[in-house]
């Protein structure tokens, strides 16, 4: 009996080892937007890049590098190169990683009860100067983390925005209706700064075509949490808006 055992491994052994290995090969990924060539947005980015007066600077939190579905890479790859550049880390200053204030016409854009209208500040034409827009990349709650960890942030005005509609990253969720992804972020700021509506509409153009994609490949459309709660009638979105940057805790939705 155990000679025959022996042999039916033996023999089952070979018989598998036989069997060809089928190999799936890896996708071709875009080398600009590094996505997969079949879900590239780059053919929806401007034909020529946006030229711009003020500067974009994304401060951007280290685990965001790695989120496939992240929305600053549009910003560099749509505007002029030296008006926009991203930099990583968890705190800010200038003898970590050279992140000097550039100017004083630097604004930060970041909610907060200190935090001045953009539709109160001046547009560049009218300015005299162009502005250093600074934008955190990151989740809500790495936000907060890199604001509260550099002390330089804590030096530059204040500005939030005051958007009209949702978000139109609509495979996130969002904490409350009137919180936006970071491209959205800067698209509607530099709407108002450079007094250029087609920005806006030139900046979003990668940001549904992302969204579209995704959706077609079986993700399903978000809403904010605060919609969520209202439409459930459960509390209002005072709870949530104390999570967001400003207050005491956070959660983990994104930027």
């Amino acid at each position: 009996m155990e000679s025959d055992s022996g042999d039916w491994n033996f023999e089952f052994l070979n018989e598998f080892h036989s069997v060809p290995v089928e190999f799936t090969p890896k996708r071709s990924t875009c080398d600009n937007c590094r996505r997969p060539v079949s879900v590239c947005w780059c053919p929806f980015l401007p034909k020529e890049k946006i030229q711009i007066e003020s500067t974009v600077i994304v401060l951007q939190h280290p685990s965001e590098e790695r989120q496939c579905l992240r929305t600053a890479p549009i910003l560099t790859a749509s505007i002029a190169n030296n008006k926009c550049r991203i930099i990583r880390g968890r705190r800010f200053s200038p003898t970590k990683n050279n992140f000097e204030i550039p100017s004083t016409d630097t604004i930060l854009l970041y909610p907060g009860p200190n935090a001045d209208n953009i539709d109160d500040l001046l547009p560049v034409s009218s300015n005299g100067r162009p502005y250093t827009i600074v934008l955190i990349d990151g989740t809500w709650a790495q936000a907060r983390s890199v604001y509260n960890n550099s002390p330089a942030l804590s030096k530059l005005r204040q500005v939030r925005l005051n958007p009209q509609s949702r978000s139109e990253y609509v495979i996130k969720t969002q904490p409350l209706e009137s919180c936006l992804s970071t491209v959205e972020s800067a698209a509607l700021a530099l709407c108002i700064l450079e007094a250029k509506s087609e920005i806006r509409q030139l900046l979003l153009r990668p940001l549904h075509a992302l969204c579209d994609f995704q959706l077609q490949h079986g993700a399903v459309e978000h809403r904010s949490k605060e919609f969520v709660v209202q439409k459930k009638g459960q509390s209002n979105s005072e709870s949530i808006k104390r999570r967001l940057p400003g207050n005491k805790t956070l959660d983990d939705s994104k930027t």
